[in-house]
């Protein structure tokens, strides 16, 4: 008896804590982090039209959504690893780093592509016309220097001009720097910020400064119209939840066919939701350009993945897309 008096408390409190993890283990939250800028288009049209909320009543689950905004790709991926974000968003070669590195472990894969658009690299320093007219005394900002998108695609073009061994070569002169920040650095000029690897809206805004150009673009170092952003999450995540999953993954589907239907009413999206300073007519120009295309569909993603391997920077070689992509994703074209 005074064992069995023991007994029920300890076994009372250990049914606590596994109903505790349960709840927390339930569905019908999820946590999702974005970055700056026009890129993240998709989500703010998801966001402003509660598309999760509407897909997770589908599912029969009332979703608590959190939004976060932060910069840059390094403080994403740790605070996927750490589990404090359930959903982030970053350029492809981040995304493809950390699934290859969690391979076997956390298993990170994409849920979906927010978009191909261009990314120009600018400069206010009239002798750079190419890359290989930076020099020392030059600062290319960037907004995760040496990891993220930008950094990375110019490490793929910098392998195929000096070689594989070299691919680092101007690591030592790029700076991190918010998108935001590099913009007003390089317009002002006067400061060791000549150069910003930038992204839509911003790489248009600093290009209506007379002593701003554009140096190469990242279609032209891939060939072609890519994937700027990926949305990924890790393995636990996605199957722990499947309807929350499926809710979001619906709603990224809805929120591109909306953008490619209202490019306008879109544009507005942008301004309210991330408070935009930026005049109407100007986003919409930028949403209407044809060389930008808000899909979930991966375009060129595989470039990424071949070349980062090539010199090194991925261990694990990709034979498809659909390697680091869930499943989920597979209904779509890609590449």
């Amino acid at each position: 008896m005074p064992f069995a008096r023991k007994l029920i408390p300890a076994l009372a409190a250990g049914l606590i804590a596994l109903g505790l993890a349960s709840a927390a283990r339930a569905e019908g939250q999820i946590r999702i982090a974005q970055q700056f800028g026009i890129g993240y288009l998709i989500l703010d049209v998801v966001q402003d039209q509660k598309l999760i909320e509407k897909y997770g009543k589908q599912e029969g689950v009332d979703i608590k959504v959190e939004w976060t905004s932060l910069s840059g790709a390094t403080g994403m991926n740790e605070a996927l690893l750490a589990g404090a974000l359930d959903v982030v968003s970053a350029g492809a070669p981040p995304a493809l780093v950390l699934w290859d590195r969690t391979r076997g472990r956390q298993n990170v894969k994409a849920i979906a592509s927010l978009g191909s658009m261009p990314n120009y690299l600018l400069s206010n320093n009239p002798n750079v016309k190419t890359i290989k007219d930076f020099s020392d005394r030059d600062r290319i900002a960037v907004p995760a220097a040496g990891v993220g998108f930008q950094s990375r695609t110019l490490q793929i073009e910098t392998a195929r001009l000096y070689g594989k061994a070299d691919y680092k070569r101007f690591d030592a002169i790029t700076v991190s720097l918010s998108h935001p920040d590099a913009t007003a650095a390089l317009i002002a000029g006067g400061s060791e910020i000549n150069a910003h690897f930038s992204s839509p809206p911003f790489q248009y805004q600093a290009l209506e400064n007379k002593n701003v150009h554009k140096v190469i673009s990242s279609y032209d170092i891939l060939g072609g119209p890519a994937t700027f952003n990926f949305l990924y999450t890790t393995q636990k995540f996605h199957d722990d939840n499947p309807k929350t999953y499926r809710a979001f993954y619906n709603a990224l589907v809805e929120a591109a066919d909306f953008i490619r239907h209202n490019k306008a009413k879109a544009a507005d999206t942008f301004i309210r939701v991330q408070k935009s300073k930026l005049s109407p007519e100007f986003v919409r120009k930028i949403v209407e350009d044809p060389e930008i295309n808000f899909t979930v569909s991966p375009e060129r993603s595989f470039v990424y993945a071949e070349k980062l391997h090539e010199i090194g920077v991925l261990k694990n070689r990709a034979s498809s897309w659909k390697d680091y992509f869930f499943e989920e994703a597979y209904a779509q074209p890609g590449s």
